[in-house]
């Protein structure tokens, strides 16, 4: 009786022998490899708490003066000139384009993939 004839891959296969090459296996993406037409929007994580030093110190002259804003006026404007140059640092850092880290923020990328979106299909 004759063995039944596999095809030529069938038996490099069950050989193993297509275990030699030393070459990847061939990946197949389920998806065309391109960039989405828009990210995740995240929230930049917040840094430091900034002028905490200078409130700590007139709430501590409020206790002292039973939360009474005459003695501690100068504790209180030195508190809110903290809070409006940290304001103003703000809004100078959301002027630049990179985020603290280095990265470019979602709202920002966004803008640039509308901008140059992907050619999904050939005219």
């Amino acid at each position: 009786m004759a063995a039944p004839a596999y095809p030529a891959w069938v038996t490099r296969w069950v050989s193993g022998q297509w275990r030699n090459k030393k070459r990847p296996p061939t990946l197949r993406p389920p998806r065309t490899l391109a960039l989405a037409d828009k990210v995740a929007n995240r929230r930049e994580q917040s840094t430091e708490a900034t002028c905490i030093t200078e409130m700590s110190v007139m709430m501590a002259c409020w206790k002292q003066n039973d939360f009474n804003d005459a003695p501690c006026a100068e504790e209180i404007r030195t508190f809110y000139d903290c809070v409006a140059k940290a304001e103003k640092e703000r809004r100078n850092q959301s002027e630049d384009i990179l985020s603290p880290r280095g990265n470019l923020p979602s709202s920002k990328v966004n803008k640039l993939l509308k901008r140059f979106p992907q050619i999904t299909r050939y005219v």
